[in-house]
Order: C-alpha cells, then sequence, then structure tokens
C-alpha cells in the first residue's frame, strides 16, 4: 500500500502532500565553532541546539538534552544554509516556448528529487534553490522553492511548502528570439515585449472584473447569470497584480530594466525581484525604491552581446545604492561554490564579510519570500546550517557538513565513493578520445575511452 501512495503521489504532482506524510526533522547541537550569524553579528566559540528542526538556543556552554547527538565544531566556521536564487537544478526541460504567455504552467510538478546535481548542491552548503522556468517568454511558467531533502523517502519533501508563490518574466533578446524571429509573432522587439506585459495585465484586468461582476450578481436572488469560463493562465495574471505571486523576471539593459519599472508601478505591483540585472548598476536608486531587489552574478557579462555592458563591481554598486542584493549561480556546476562568489565582491567593492555572506543567505531569502524562516542562525528559524573548515569567504573554505531542518545530509567524512561524481542520466556526457599507437591492432583506431560511457553503454575495451 505504502509503495502504491508513492506511485500514485509521482503521478499526480509533487506539489500534492499527504496528511500522514511528515518532513523528517532532526536535531543535534553544534558545539564550539564561530557562528556567523548574518544578521546579528559573529559569535566566536558558541553552540547552536537544535530540536526538531527549529533552531531552539544560540550562546555558550549549551548541553545537549537526551538522545540528542553533539558535534564539535572546534575550529569551524558555522553559518546559515546557503540560498540560490536562480536556479535549474532538478528540472529537465524548462522552457514551454509556445507562446510569450504561459503563467499556467507550474515547475513544482515537474521536479525531479533524486537528482544528484541537489546532492552537489548540498556539498556546496546550499540548502535551498529556486527552480525556475526559463527565459523563452515574456511571462514564463510558475517557479519552486525547493529544500534539499535529497533522496527524501517522500517525493513532495523536496518542495518548500511554506514559500510563496513566485513566476518567471523575461526581457530582452530571448523572447524576441524566440517569438519574434523565432515563429514571426510578437515580440519581435523591446516595445514588443512591453507591450506584452501591459495587453496581458490589462486582459487579466477585464478577467477579474467580470469574475467580480459574476459573484456579485449570483449573491442576488433569481440570478442566472453564467460564470465566465476560468482560465488558469489569466488567473495568474490576476494573482500578480492582487500580489499574490512574487515576479523574478530576467533583465540585462538599463531601459529594459526601468520599463518594467515603470510596468509595475502603473499596475500597482511591487513585488518584483530583477535576475542578471547586468546593468542594475545603471538604475540602482530605482531598483532600490521600486522593487525587492536584484539577484546577479558575481562577474559574469559580454558572453552575448545582450550582456556587453557590465562590471564586476555591480553588486557593490546596487548594495551600496540600498537594493537587497543577492548573487546567484544559474548553473549546475556555479551553485556548489557560490561561497566564493560571494567572496568576489570583497575584491571588487569592498564589501564586508556581514554584506557578503547576506548575498547568498538572508538576501535571497527576502527575494524569495522566506527570510522569517531561513537565511540566518536565528533563534525560532529553521535549521538549515554549513559547517565549514575555514572561513566560508576563504579560497581554502570546504564545506564539512550541510544540514537541512536539523537533518544532515551531507557529511565529507561519509561521502560515499565521493558521490558528487555520478552523473545524471540527463546529462550531457562528452567522451574522450585517445590515439592508439603502440598496439599494432589498435594503431591509428580512435577510441572512446571513458568508465562513463563504459557504464551508459555496457561496451568493454
Amino acid at each position: 500500500m505504502k509503495k502504491f501512495n508513492y506511485f500514485l503521489a509521482a503521478l499526480l504532482g509533487l506539489s500534492i502532500t499527504y496528511a500522514s506524510a511528515q518532513t523528517k526533522k532532526g536535531s543535534v547541537l553544534i558545539k564550539n565553532a564561530t557562528v556567523l550569524t548574518v544578521t546579528e553579528g559573529t559569535l566566536e566559540n558558541s553552540d547552536v541546539l537544535v530540536q526538531d528542526g527549529i533552531i531552539q538556543q544560540v550562546g555558550q556552554n549549551l548541553s545537549a538534552p537526551s538522545g540528542v547527538e553533539t558535534v564539535d565544531a572546534t575550529g569551524k566556521y558555522l553559518m546559515p544554509g546557503i540560498i540560490d536564487a536562480h536556479s535549474h537544478v532538478a528540472l529537465d526541460v524548462v522552457n514551454e516556448a509556445t507562446a510569450p504567455i504561459v503563467a499556467e504552467v507550474r515547475m513544482r510538478d515537474v521536479v525531479n528529487p533524486f537528482e544528484v546535481g541537489i546532492y552537489r548542491a548540498l556539498a556546496g552548503g546550499v540548502t535551498i534553490s529556486h527552480a525556475m522556468h526559463g527565459s523563452a517568454n515574456v511571462v514564463g511558467g510558475q517557479n519552486v522553492t525547493l529544500k534539499h531533502r535529497w533522496g527524501s523517502e517522500d517525493p513532495a519533501d523536496i518542495i518548500m511548502q511554506d514559500a510563496p508563490r513566485t513566476i518567471k518574466f523575461a526581457l530582452g533578446e530571448n523572447p524576441t528570439r524566440v517569438h519574434g524571429r523565432g515563429r514571426g509573432i510578437q515580440p519581435r522587439t523591446r516595445m514588443g515585449v512591453e507591450a506584452i506585459l501591459r495587453n496581458g495585465f490589462n486582459e487579466a484586468l477585464q478577467y477579474k472584473k467580470a469574475w467580480e461582476d459574476y459573484n456579485q450578481a449570483s449573491s442576488q436572488k433569481g440570478n442566472t447569470q453564467v460564470a465566465p469560463e476560468y482560465d488558469e493562465r489569466l488567473q495568474t495574471l490576476v494573482d500578480i497584480l492582487d500580489g499574490k505571486i512574487i515576479i523574478h523576471c530576467h533583465s540585462y539593459r538599463a531601459d529594459e530594466i526601468y520599463m518594467l519599472i515603470n510596468v509595475a508601478r502603473d499596475f500597482g505591483i511591487t513585488k518584483l525581484v530583477f535576475q542578471h540585472t547586468n546593468e542594475g548598476f545603471k538604475v540602482a536608486p530605482e531598483i532600490a525604491e521600486y522593487t525587492m531587489g536584484a539577484s546577479v552574478f558575481a562577474d559574469w557579462w559580454a558572453y552575448k552581446f545582450e550582456v556587453y555592458y557590465s562590471t564586476a563591481f555591480n553588486a557593490a554598486i546596487l548594495t551600496e545604492n540600498g537594493a537587497i542584493t543577492s548573487i546567484n549561480s544559474d548553473s549546475a556546476e556555479l551553485i556548489r561554490h557560490l561561497y566564493h562568489e560571494a567572496a568576489k565582491t570583497q575584491r571588487y567593492g569592498g564589501m564586508t564579510d556581514e554584506q557578503a555572506l547576506s548575498m547568498i543567505t538572508i538576501n535571497p531569502a527576502r527575494q524569495l519570500g522566506i527570510a522569517d524562516k531561513v537565511g540566518s542562525i536565528e533563534v525560532g528559524k529553521q535549521a538549515d546550517l554549513v559547517l565549514f573548515e575555514g572561513h566560508p569567504l576563504s579560497v581554502y573554505a570546504k564545506p564539512q557538513q550541510t544540514y537541512v531542518d536539523g537533518v544532515k545530509y551531507f557529511d565529507i567524512e561519509t561521502d560515499e565513493d565521493d558521490q558528487r561524481l555520478r552523473v545524471s542520466p540527463t546529462e550531457m556526457v562528452e567522451p574522450i578520445y585517445m590515439i592508439e599507437e603502440d598496439h599494432q591492432c589498435m594503431q591509428g583506431t580512435e577510441l572512446y575511452f571513458s568508465d562513463i560511457s563504459k557504464t551508459l553503454f555496457n561496451i568493454n575495451y
């Protein structure tokens, strides 16, 4: 019967939770660490007591209750679990590139909780990631915030159920290339992108008004008015207008960033986060005043003409102008060392330890609407923690243990056969070629020489 329930959960989608299912919570006492709280300073030689997945005490000379494991962290650093505000880990195809607006599709229903990339992220201290739709659409699908409970018995555990809804928007070249040049429909220009947004929101307002009129009329005696046809796409846009969904928008150029700020102001939208935001430094005061901030790369740009103009000082300039700023990966590889990406802000902008660490902890938590639950080491918050050998902002830093809800999901000492090296079945495997010159019968023959390909294709050499 238990196996049948798991099978049914897979069929109906990971967004379903069961009354009988309980997410695993852990208890642990971590002693004698240098505790980097992020929001309340650095505490030397301090302890953190976790019970049932919640931080209960932070201080010195704490004692473990009966049955609670004690971890000696002498000489090590304890910080909040790292949060990646822009990721595609645990997803396969991320673009529903069939229309400029596809607000009805949901990433939460197609997450793979057994994706090895989640384990690799845990090995880099990342406990939460924002699994996003791609950037092919002006209004893309709804994203999902993941808690990295890798390998959990209940697949729905990977979803952070208490996180707010978010959605992906995209500006600039991506939607104009996919739809304008690719399919010959609007938008073909940046002006067309703005028109798609304004037309979409105006249609949503009409849809909302139609339902309001129907609901008002239906309360009257003898009413025979027929309900409007339900439209998931338009209802999602209504939810954005009503402040129920946080927009996370792919953006590069300052002109398009300011354009979306103006669109949001015109429609009364305040829950808006810019992603990538390469030219955000040009409009940093406006981002600080009107939005929930920007999630940026530490030093990526010029990988296409649209992002030619940027600077590694972007995060520092945004921060100094009061914008909530986070640093993300957008990469299954970079997610493993976001602490190094945060450290770059000290080279490019002179950020303090607290400012740099905030960009991968409390700031992305604020942008995802979960800062009351995670992002710092405070009593009452969920116990997402990572223990480092070496300061996390040091080039020599190395994560030792990673906890989600007080449960240890990664331990470098028990990392069996280095599970981080396992290959995802959806990942491209590049073969290694070699020329055998010494053996007469093999002379001049190109061989695939990869243990991975041997395993995947059952080929013997």
